[in-house]
């Protein structure tokens, strides 16, 4: 009886690891343009302000805009950008621009880079966002988490969507406190 529960568990410990092994293989092959998630850039100039880009932003559902001057990126603007370069300098929306508060030539990758390497990248640089532009510097579009992570769930849906509620996990719904 013993021995039965043993050799099963090693069989889905195995059937575990040849699963994440297929997903690094899939994710070191896999280059960026396989992302099915990706948008087209959403893409500002240099004068626009800050409140056309937030409103681009939400309009969009994005978490960042393109600043392209003469078809070329020169800069992005994120929702970090406004958190810490806007909002905590109390800075108006409508009277700065963009080009005052954006990350001036951001680090970039093509559509033919890999999705590990764009992980690699956003893991090390702190980005959420990675700005893809071709061999002239025109943006042809942005990698986000996002994208990285709706992709690991489709690869794994029944196991990642299926998961039971937690529980211990819960926030108290109860009022705490007096």
């Amino acid at each position: 009886m013993n021995e039965d529960i043993i050799l099963e568990e090693e069989a889905i410990a195995a059937e575990r690891s040849a699963e994440f092994t297929r997903l690094g293989t899939v994710i070191m092959r896999r280059p960026i343009r396989g992302l099915p998630t990706l948008k087209a850039p959403i893409t500002l100039s240099p004068a626009a302000t800050v409140h056309d880009a937030v409103r681009r932003m939400n309009e969009s559902s994005v978490g960042c805009v393109l600043i392209v001057q003469a078809k070329r990126l020169v800069g992005v603007f994120t929702e970090r950008d406004l958190l810490t370069r806007v909002a905590t300098q109390g800075l108006d929306l409508d009277r700065t621009l963009v080009e005052q508060v954006m990350t001036r030539d951001p680090e970039c990758l093509t559509l033919d880079d890999g999705i590990a390497y764009a992980l690699n990248k956003m893991s090390l640089g702190g980005f959420r966002h990675i700005p893809l532009v071709d061999d002239d510097g025109s943006p042809t579009g942005v990698v986000a988490m996002r994208n990285i992570v709706d992709y690991i769930v489709d690869l794994f849906p029944n196991e990642i969507l299926n998961l039971p509620p937690s529980p211990g996990l819960s926030i108290s719904r109860a009022r705490e406190g007096a």
